[in-house]
């Protein structure tokens, strides 16, 4: 499903994924939209709730949002104000060059907020001021027609061109054009690149010019346990010009964090005894599957919120019990207990069973659930 924002207040906006998936918010570079991201943001809304922005009068974002002298932390505010919209309080970020130091400023300044953080075709520092606050001037004194004719030499290798990426360009509002080129004038973060927390993916084009490679291993230098990409036979926009490459790189780096998320949320309801001898009797040839469970059970669907835990514990013992799996139903009583079932719960579900899946299989699950109960309550606590 997808969903457009109306313009208003708020960033012009479009949220593509299930509602109860984990954020994942994607920012433009100067003169682009939206559209910069139309081969990443399927692909990617198929595990996140993918969000993509435009910036303030590019795309459908009100120009009212940014004025003279605005700063990237002036636009980082506007992303937070979009997040708390949308309630989500965590997420990933994802940016592109301008989107890109957004994303730093936000990791650095707000590191509650940012889950993980990708920063792609972008920089620390863009190359001081005086060119940023000289193309301001030109594009408030005559427009972007002039600008936006070199746009295919700025943003791709020769020969490539996105030209919806170019009209974009040519249709953005001058003034707030020339406002985020203060922003970019004005944008230092070198000095505290190494407060960032957040795990830091820095994906590059190897044939950028305008923020080369050696800007993102600036980056990945600074920040703690960072990772380097560089894509080849990509410029300045490589989401468009390789986004192929760029999504694979991205799928890894945000499907840790689901990993890890449903790590988290198996140890809670399965125990880490539990978790721990699985973990250790894991081998290369089990490997991939440990890590589907982790990924998808855990870190999609026990995440999430439609249903509680509770009921999910229900869900699953009655599935178990169907399907005769009683080694898995043994644990799901203990997870059932975890999640909040009390004994006699546990057996009216049992019971419900023996009218739907039959007296023989209610009757190997009562004996199981109640082995089950019998040695959890014998297990010393001292």
């Amino acid at each position: 499903m997808t969903t457009t924002q109306p313009r208003g207040a708020l960033l012009h906006h479009r949220a593509e994924g299930p509602a109860t998936a984990p954020v994942l918010i994607l920012g433009p570079s100067l003169g682009t939209s939206t559209a910069l991201w139309d081969a990443l943001a399927p692909e990617l809304s198929a595990t996140h709730r993918v969000v993509r922005w435009d910036l303030p009068g590019h795309g459908g974002s009100p120009a009212s949002l940014i004025g003279p002298g605005a700063t990237v932390g002036d636009l980082a505010g506007l992303v937070l104000d979009l997040a708390d919209a949308l309630g989500a309080d965590r997420f990933g970020y994802a940016g592109v060059s301008l989107g890109g130091a957004v994303g730093l400023h936000l990791a650095a300044h707000h590191p509650e907020r940012v889950e993980r953080l990708a920063v792609l075709c972008s920089s620390a520092h863009f190359g001081g001021a005086a060119r940023w606050e000289e193309r301001a001037a030109t594009v408030r004194r005559e427009g972007l027609a002039a600008l936006a004719q070199t746009a295919d030499a700025r943003w791709f290798t020769p020969g490539f061109t996105v030209p919806a990426l170019v009209e974009d360009h040519r249709k953005a509002d001058p003034g707030a054009y020339a406002a985020c080129c203060d922003a970019l004038a004005a944008f230092d973060l070198r000095d505290r690149l190494a407060s960032i927390s957040a795990p830091t993916l820095l994906v590059a084009g190897r044939e950028d010019p305008a923020t080369p490679p050696a800007h993102l291993r600036e980056i990945a230098d600074a920040v703690p346990g960072s990772a380097l990409t560089e894509i080849p036979g990509a410029s300045h926009l490589a989401p468009a010009e390789q986004p192929e490459a760029v999504l694979a790189a991205l799928r890894a780096h945000f499907a840790d964090g689901g990993a890890k998320r449903g790590m988290r949320v198996r140890r809670d309801v399965l125990g880490d005894a539990h978790v721990d001898r699985a973990q250790a009797r894991q081998t290369a040839f089990t490997a991939p599957f440990q890590d589907f469970i982790a990924r998808y059970a855990w870190g999609e669907i026990w995440t999430d919120t439609t249903l509680s835990r509770r009921d999910r514990s229900l869900v699953t013992l009655t599935a178990l019990v169907a399907h005769g799996h009683l080694d898995e139903l043994a644990l799901h009583v203990r997870a059932a207990r975890r999640n909040g079932l009390s004994p006699e719960e546990i057996g009216a579900v049992l019971l419900q069973t023996a009218v739907y899946c039959g007296v023989p299989a209610a009757n190997a699950a009562f004996a199981v659930a109640q082995r089950t109960l019998t040695e959890d309550d014998d297990t010393p606590t001292g």
